[in-house]
């Protein structure tokens, strides 16, 4: 008999984390960060519903900081497990995991010196030293090819596109097959091939970010040229928060082609996060996971490319009174560097404030494109003068046609569907979809809910 419990990406689109029962065995899916509002990162400190140091193997998708960022607190509380992933995966998550406590102990001190936290004396979620630990616990496998991981239990990486090193996993345990799509990336988009096509087994768990809508279908280039040509003009700053890895590498692709075509103009691009700067050298290792219109790692460096890592560097950055694109982290304002930059730009309007991936509900992101007229920050309300802009269709994900088509391009016939890391109206919106146009016998669990396998 085996169970699988909903321990994250269940009724919200992050904290992806997943606990599979098989005989004696425990498998943890994932180890995400809960993003977004303030009740879901809270969920980052609560008690465990398993014990660390039961858990047997762990099996990542990907490196996004909302599939891998919990990851150190598990090792701190006694995770002695193998982690497995694709070999570039593990190459991400050796800069992505030190970089996340590393901002986590920052984001902490300077509460500490303003004052500006909830918790006394403010404290990191977990340490560098935490995250130096459990990166020794990582055993890369490479992909198509199946892999014991414990006695009866087999796991096969397949690529799904999305970010460097992003793979689909089915998981056997015995005779029963659970396919993790993990997140699906775009069809016939530059730098990383299209998801493939698996086998899936007997549950299948589909993420639906995007699956209440497609991406509207936009010239990115030209989109992007014309806002960067309008912050040039007014003297502004484009300000991007923006996934380290994946998102950055994408924008940094795209402004070389428009430089290349002479679409750009001449001013700094500022990548303003040390995670940011390893992951874009970590992609030209790995062209295995490329399409073949990206042939050298050289399309991720456009003129004019400016990497900041030291701290006191980017603070500075504040005081530039300059046309530039500034490019930092995290992608969902959960925190990080972004946060800084919004506080000292967002009152100007001659900001240019651009949203190039997914805001959850509830999060600073989905505040700002709702029409605010203000944002709290530093437990200070600063006044929305900015432009806000957004193109979705730079989103990593799929939409909701992709994702389809994605299913439809599988074999195999799964009894059951679990539709996650969606919000959730959305994901039972695609559940009821998947059931009425493929006939899948769909349902969006809930957060901490467990099914049987």
């Amino acid at each position: 008999m085996s169970h699988i419990q909903f321990l994250g990406g269940a009724g919200g689109v992050t904290g992806s984390k997943y606990l599979v029962t098989y005989k004696k065995y425990k498998i943890l899916i994932d180890c995400g960060l809960f993003q977004g509002a303030r009740s879901e990162r809270e969920k980052n400190w609560d008690r465990f519903p398993f014990s660390s140091d039961e858990i047997d193997a762990v099996v990542l998708t990907h490196a996004h900081i909302d599939h891998c960022g919990l990851l150190p607190r598990v090792y701190a509380e006694g995770l002695k497990a193998p982690i497995y992933s694709s070999n570039a995966t593990k190459a991400l998550c050796e800069v992505l995991l030190p970089d996340s406590a590393m901002l986590q102990e920052e984001e902490a001190k300077f509460r500490s010196r303003k004052g500006r936290s909830r918790h006394s004396p403010p404290k990191p979620l977990y340490t560098a030293e935490d995250a130096q630990g459990v990166l020794k616990q990582f055993k890369p496998l490479p992909i198509h090819k199946s892999h014991e991981i414990l006695p009866g239990v087999s796991v096969t990486f397949s690529h799904m596109g999305h970010i460097l090193g992003a793979c689909s996993a089915n998981l056997t345990l015995g005779e029963k097959t659970i396919s993790f799509s993990g997140d699906i990336g775009r069809y016939g988009v530059p730098i990383l091939r299209d998801p493939e096509p698996i086998k899936l087994g007997d549950l299948l768990l589909v993420e639906s970010t995007y699956g209440d809508r497609d991406h509207l279908e936009t010239d990115v280039l030209e989109d992007l040229s014309k806002l960067a040509f309008d912050v040039y003009k007014k003297g502004g700053v484009l300000l991007v928060p923006s996934f380290a890895v994946g998102r950055t590498q994408l924008l940094l692709y795209f402004i070389r082609e428009l430089q290349i075509k002479g679409k750009f103009p001449d001013m700094p691009i500022i990548v303003d996060s040390p995670m940011a700067s390893d992951a874009t050298s970590i992609y030209g290792r790995f062209p295995e996971f490329f399409d073949s219109e990206t042939k050298s790692k050289d399309a991720f460096h456009p003129q004019n490319l400016y990497f900041v890592r030291d701290s006191n560097e980017s603070r500075k950055l504040n005081q530039i009174d300059k046309p530039m694109v500034l490019i930092s982290a995290s992608g969902m304002l959960s925190g990080g560097r972004i946060l800084h930059h919004l506080y000292h730009r967002i009152s100007d309007p001659r900001t240019i404030l651009l949203f190039v991936g997914h805001q959850p509900k509830g999060g600073r992101g989905d505040w700002i494109q709702s029409g605010a007229t203000s944002l709290t920050i530093f437990k200070e309300e600063k006044p929305i003068r900015a432009r806000v802009e957004t193109i979705s269709s730079l989103s990593a994900h799929g939409d909701r046609g992709e994702i389809i088509r994605w299913i439809k391009s599988c074999s195999g016939s799964p009894s059951k569907v679990a539709v996650v890391h969606g919000e959730e109206d959305v994901a039972q919106k695609f559940a009821e979809q998947l059931n009425k146009d493929l006939g899948l016998n769909s349902k969006a669990p809930k957060y901490t809910e467990t099914w049987e396998v």
